[in-house]
């Protein structure tokens, strides 16, 4: 049966033809919207459409049996409601003359029609909501550990210039000693220099005593030869 066939099929009981085949693209129509928008549309005793998401995956050709990748995709799927196979498989009969082998809706719940969308998208809220904490949640962990990380580093330099200063400080005590040591041995090397001469001077005086004591001999030799 195509879709000519079910207008044909229903036309009777709608009035007409064109009723029939407004009918039939109202459902279509509002049956591809709602699974394209992620709803569910579910039919008691007849079905349920819904959205199925497929991941990537790998499958083969069946002509060359080469393997090939196939993208990530969403496809439209039915299942049938229990009173549907329970008809097809035989194990109920369908109803004579004019009843309805669906099940009706009962009395009253026709009114709700936007409740089962209402749920799908409160649903679908809480899905993003969580989703949304989730992000949340890690995007604060990643800053934490990003403050955690550069405080560390802010501490390790911090650590490497106290180092560095007082390396420096050493290294500039170190010279200044050095210094000083050097002063001192120029000074001691100065001052020994300037007491050198006067020993040699001192040396040099006692030539003159032997003279003058010559001099006393000699005038006691004299003064004895008289």
């Amino acid at each position: 049966m195509n879709k000519a066939q079910l207008v044909e099929a229903i036309a009777d009981k709608l009035g007409g033809r064109q009723q029939a085949a407004d009918a039939v693209d109202a459902v279509l129509d509002a049956v591809v919207r709602a699974v394209v928008a992620g709803d569910r549309v579910s039919v008691t005793g007849f079905g349920s459409f819904e959205k199925v998401d497929r991941p990537a995956r790998y499958a083969r050709n069946p002509q060359t049996g080469e393997r090939v990748r196939v993208k990530k995709t969403s496809v439209p799927r039915f299942r049938a409601g229990q009173g549907f196979k329970d008809l097809v498989s035989g194990s109920k009969k369908l109803p004579k003359g004019d009843e309805v082998a669906v099940k009706k809706a009962p009395k009253g719940s026709l009114s709700g029609g936007t409740s089962s969308r209402s749920t799908v998208k409160k649903a679908a809220a809480k899905k993003a909501t969580t989703a949304k904490k989730a992000a949340a949640k890690k995007t604060t962990a990643k800053k934490t550990v990003a403050k955690k990380t550069a405080t560390k580093a802010v501490a390790k330099t911090t650590a490497a210039k106290k180092t560095t200063t007082a390396k420096k400080a050493t290294t500039a005590a170190k010279k200044t000693t050095a210094k000083k040591t050097v002063a001192k041995k120029t000074a001691t090397k100065a001052v020994a220099k300037k007491t050198a001469p006067a020993k040699k001077a001192v040396a040099k005086k006692a030539p003159a005593k032997k003279v003058t004591a010559r001099k006393t001999t000699a005038k006691k030799t004299t003064a004895r030869k008289k």
